[in-house]
C-alpha cells in the first residue's frame, strides 16, 4: 500500500493513527520495563510472597472489560448514524471509566487496610511497585476519560458525520489499549508473585 496516495485528509488521518500507535507502543514499552523491574526485584529478601490482589481490582477488571464493549458499540453506532444510541453508549463508557477509577482507589484502600503502604517505614518494595504501576495506568485512564469527554462533546455537536469519525476511532483505539494494558497488568500481578 502506498501511504503517499490519497487526499490530504486521508494522509492526515493516517498520520494521526500512526502517531497514536507509536505513542501506545512507547507506553507499552514503559510498562514492560516496569514489569521487568518487578520480576528482577522479586529476588530481594524483603519481597512479599503472600501479597493478595485486592478484591476491588477484580471488580475493576470486569468494569474495564464492559467499557471496552460499550466503546466498541458506541463507535459502531456513531458510524451507522444512530446518534442517540451512540451517545448513550459513550456516556456508559465514561461512567464505566469513572467506576474503574473508583475501584482502583478502593483497591488502594484495601491494600492499606491489609497494612501495606506506598511509602514510609511500613512500605515494601512489592507494594511500592504495585502502587507505581497502577497509578501510572490511572494517569492513562485519566487521559482516556478526557478523550471520551471530547468525543461526547463532538458527538453532541454532530461533528461525526459523512464518514468523518476519526476522533471517535482514535479515542476507541486508545481506550481499548488502556483496557488491554490493565488486563495485562492484572494477570501479571496475579501470576507473578
Amino acid at each position: 500500500m502506498d501511504y503517499t496516495q490519497g487526499s490530504e485528509e486521508l494522509k492526515n488521518n493516517r498520520a494521526k493513527k500512526m502517531m497514536l500507535w507509536f505513542g501506545m507502543i512507547s507506553l507499552g514499552m514503559s510498562f514492560a520495563g516496569l514489569t521487568s523491574a518487578y520480576v528482577v526485584s522479586k529476588e530481594r529478601p524483603d519481597w512479599l510472597t503472600d501479597f493478595e490482589i485486592p478484591q476491588a481490582f477484580y471488580i475493576s477488571l470486569v468494569v474495564i472489560l464492559l467499557s471496552s464493549v460499550t466503546i466498541h458499540l458506541a463507535k459502531g453506532s456513531v458510524k451507522k448514524g444512530t446518534n442517540k444510541m451512540g451517545m448513550w453508549l459513550l456516556i456508559a463508557t465514561l461512567l464505566l471509566g469513572i467506576a474503574f477509577v473508583y475501584f482502583q482507589f478502593e483497591g488502594f484502600s484495601q491494600i492499606i487496610e491489609n497494612g501495606y503502604y506506598f511509602t514510609g517505614s511500613e512500605s515494601t518494595i512489592t507494594t511500592s511497585f504495585i502502587y507505581l504501576v497502577v497509578l501510572m495506568h490511572l494517569a492513562h485512564i485519566a487521559a482516556g476519560l478526557i478523550c471520551l469527554l471530547v468525543v461526547i462533546y463532538n458527538h453532541y455537536k454532530q461533528k461525526y458525520k459523512n464518514g468523518k469519525t476519526l476522533g471517535i476511532e482514535l479515542a476507541a483505539t486508545f481506550w481499548h489499549f488502556v483496557d488491554i494494558l490493565w488486563i495485562y497488568l492484572f494477570l501479571f500481578f496475579y501470576f507473578v508473585r
